[in-house]
């Protein structure tokens, strides 16, 4: 009897999996189910897709193995490069364990030569995304040479009709910049090396047919769920299927295996949609809203100091702040960078977490006990990972830092804003930063924290090796038991904005700040981009002062309310130096986010695909309400706008559709259609999915939001 194909199939998303042959299994199929049809059919499918083995070619298998080397007459890059004693391994697999349930399965191999056991599993998770994870084994004798792991990465195939190839780039306060190219032919590398995924992380690969878009077409995206140097990758090879996948980046030295030891690569997560990118992320999204750890809590409304005291801390001032926060609402009050000793600017006493007494002679307990009073959250920053060469730790301990000890002087001027990395697989050093923490948080009642790291990792050593893996695991490992050790707090990851919001790290943390910029134009695209791996929920968005610190430029109150009500959102400003007319308008607006969230953080995220580029629209439906975010981000090509088609509504319920005004009137130019300038409209599904909402024509930088319910 013919051994069967191993056929997983759950959440929407088939894969299909050849087990016989030499070497590792092969993927047949990702992507759309094919439910029981393929019972029975084992063989004919296996015939459907293989090949003629003709004369002047190799007859080595068609497909490609889940890690392919050279060895099968692969020539792309290689899934895996090992070396020992300095040589090239030369790899050669046999399955020895197979385990296959619905949703999942495990493969078990060995290569007896070279003393090695590699285990993958993929698992179908909640939205169909398919997770690969990867662990490899050193199981030779005591004493056998060691192993060392150039990369160990997942990949999968897409159909070779994918012709264009999604990607991001970026810099500080201008993330999740995406790339848009033809697909490469041959074997494509994007890797980020700053010991974060950087603002310019790839953050996604996404193979498309045709141009990405929004809300039709057929993609297939990979993530890294890895918070430091990632690898993203794509082979165009001409004789074999389109491979897409990642794994880590290691430095040579980093990981190096004696017997007994393994490596455990990051997972890499695989979705699929037949429904273009708002497919892609209604599955990451859904796979996050799954999980054990997502906050169940809703998202408080926040307001955090730092645009609006920056180092200039006064305690009657932000104690004035957070009472004036809790008048118009606010639910989360979070003091940022400035609080400890020393602290004056940028420059120093990054490690020396103990409160400044000149500053504060108080302590922070007063704060803390008034902000609790008062019915809110207290946060409070931290930038955990970093230090300062002018703080009392380094002085003491330089052999804590990550870096080369007999080169820091050297070094200097590779700082970064003074900062300097704490080893975090060095346990006095791991236990130095968690106690000062821990002590903090329990003194005062912490409810938050907003994590920073403003840091590249360059040239990261530890105890002579590269030292970034071992840097990123500690740094994990902290977050966890933090939170083990004080239930309910919550940790926002925030790495000179958006430098670090893998999935990797949202395993640990409960958001991110997407940006250090508050433009909130920039912020339309960083927020929806952001938005194809992230629910809003999980996205910090806040409302800053008028003229942005980032970039000078000057908006409107109501634009920058509606860009923060696509995420979790907040204030960035000192509300104290406020109009009474804008004090009532965030009022009202607090009051409006508090609404609409459970659709907003509830809903699925759709986007409308128009022809003009000054439009942007962000939708978020459930089955009875939608909210929709409507902008432009330049001036309209045309004097009458185009038509708005509502995506996301149930075909057969009628609508009530209307603005909503509590954030201000929204300026337009040559003209308005009657149901924006009035009540509203009530309208089928259908109509509004298919006919659409005549738009009108917006000032250049407004915006509006348009609530949608059902009748």
């Amino acid at each position: 009897m013919t051994t069967p194909l191993v056929h997983l199939e759950a959440h929407g998303t088939s894969v299909i999996i050849d087990p016989v042959g030499q070497g590792l299994p092969r993927v047949l199929h990702w992507g759309a189910p094919i439910g029981s049809r393929l019972d029975g059919h084992d063989d004919a499918l296996r015939d459907a897709l293989s090949r003629q083995s003709a004369p002047r070619t190799l007859d080595a298998p068609w497909q490609v193995s889940l890690s392919p080397q050279d060895a099968d007459a692969w020539s792309g890059r290689p899934g895996m490069q090992l070396r020992s004693e300095g040589v090239l391994l030369r790899l050669r697999w046999s399955v020895i364990g197979a385990d296959a349930e619905a949703d999942r399965c495990t493969f078990t191999a060995v290569d007896e030569a070279a003393a090695l056991e590699l285990t993958i599993t993929l698992l179908i998770e909640a939205g169909g995304v398919v997770r690969v994870d990867q662990r490899l084994r050193h199981i030779g004798a005591a004493g056998s040479p060691s192993v060392e792991a150039d990369w160990l990465e997942s990949i999968l195939p897409v159909p070779t009709t994918t012709d264009h190839l999604l990607t991001f780039d970026g810099r500080w306060a201008r993330e999740k910049r995406p790339v848009v190219t033809a697909m490469p032919a041959g074997s494509t590398v994007r890797q980020s090396r700053r010991g974060r995924p950087g603002h310019d992380s790839p953050t996604l690969m996404v193979a498309a047919e045709g141009v990405p878009r929004w809300s039709d077409g057929r993609l297939w995206a990979a993530h890294v769920a890895w918070s430091a140097d990632t690898t993203y990758r794509v082979d165009r090879v001409t004789d074999s299927l389109t491979q897409l996948g990642g794994g880590e980046v290691l430095r040579p030295g980093e990981i190096v295996l004696a017997p007994g030891e393994e490596l455990a690569a990051p997972s890499v997560l695989f979705a699929h949609s037949e429904a273009g990118l708002d497919g892609i992320a209604a599955a990451f999204h859904t796979l996050l809203r799954a999980r054990p750890e997502h906050p169940s809590s809703v998202r408080p409304f926040v307001l955090n100091t730092w645009e609006a005291v920056y180092f200039d801390h006064d305690p009657a001032k932000v104690t004035a702040l957070a009472e004036r926060a809790a008048s118009v609402g606010v639910e989360r009050f979070v003091l940022d960078d400035g609080w400890f000793a020393g602290r004056r600017d940028d420059t120093t006493s990054l490690g020396d977490w103990v409160v400044d007494r000149e500053v504060w002679p108080d302590g922070l307990g007063p704060l803390a006990a008034r902000v609790h009073e008062l019915g809110m959250q207290f946060g409070l920053w931290f930038e955990p990972e970093m230090v300062s060469l002018d703080s009392d730790v380094a002085r003491a301990h330089p052999d804590w830092l990550l870096h080369d000890v007999r080169h820091l002087e050297h070094d200097r001027s590779l700082s970064w804003r003074g900062q300097f990395v704490m080893d975090f697989a060095n346990p006095a050093a791991y236990a130095h930063v968690f106690s000062q923490i821990d002590a903090l948080v329990t003194e005062l009642g912490i409810d938050f924290i907003k994590w920073d790291h403003n840091r590249d990792l360059v040239e990261s050593v530890h105890d002579g090796r590269p030292g970034v893996h071992e840097q990123t695991l500690a740094t994990h490992r902290m977050f966890d038991e933090l939170k083990a050790a004080h239930p309910g707090l919550e940790i926002e990851s925030c790495s000179s904005g958006g430098a670090r919001t893998d999935l990797g790290m949202l395993a640990h943390a409960d958001r991110v700040w997407a940006s250090d910029s508050n433009d909130p134009v920039e912020r339309q695209d960083i927020q929806r981009w952001t938005g194809l791996l992230l629910p809003p929920e999980l996205v910090g968005a806040h409302v800053g002062p008028a003229e942005t610190h980032s970039s000078g430029r000057v908006t409107s109150l109501s634009y920058r309310m509606a860009t923060s009500l696509m995420g979790s959102a907040g204030l960035e400003w000192d509300i104290l130096g406020c109009s009474d007319e804008e004090t009532a308008a965030i009022a009202r607006f607090t009051s409006l986010y508090k609404e609409l969230r459970p659709i907003v953080h509830g809903g699925r995220t759709v986007h409308a695909d128009l022809r003009d580029p000054a439009w942007r629209v962000t939708g978020f439906t459930t089955k009875t309400a939608a909210v929709y975010v409507v902008a432009t981000v330049a001036s309209l090509e045309d004097m009458r706008a185009e038509r708005l088609r509502l995506g996301g509504l149930d075909p057969a319920r009628n609508y009530r559709v209307r603005v909503r005004r509590e954030i201000g009137e929204t300026k337009y130019g040559w003209a308005a259609p009657e149901w924006f300038t009035g009540e509203g409209i009530e309208l089928p599904g259908i109509v509004l999915a298919e006919v659409g909402l005549q738009l009108p024509a917006l000032w250049p930088v407004r915006a509006f939001v348009l609530h949608v319910e059902a009748v």
